[in-house]
């Protein structure tokens, strides 16, 4: 008694509509060789230094541009959203 199952308990599941499925032959590696070497270590060294960096600017020059692109264009438009209230509410003369 109870729920049903969302997902058939046997693998009589068809096959996918718009591709093949992939067989691994019996002793071949699991992962793909198109997905290159695994980063993650390595960044995993450099976003846990303990330099006194914030962590969004940790990788150096690039995230500092971004970081200041971001925070001129947020100041640029919320100046730029004052001044359109305050245009907006002016009388129009007639």
């Amino acid at each position: 008694q109870g729920l049903k199952p969302l997902a058939p308990t046997e693998s009589s599941a068809p096959d996918p509509i718009f591709g093949k499925s992939k067989k691994l032959a019996p002793g071949s590696p699991a992962t793909d060789t198109f997905l290159g070497t695994n980063k993650v270590p390595d960044l995993q060294k450099v976003f846990q230094r303990s330099d006194g960096l914030p962590v969004h600017l940790k990788r150096g020059y690039p995230d500092r541009m971004l970081y200041r692109t971001t925070m001129a264009l947020t100041i640029g438009g919320t100046f730029y959203c004052l001044v359109a209230l305050y245009i907006a509410s002016q009388p129009k003369n007639q």
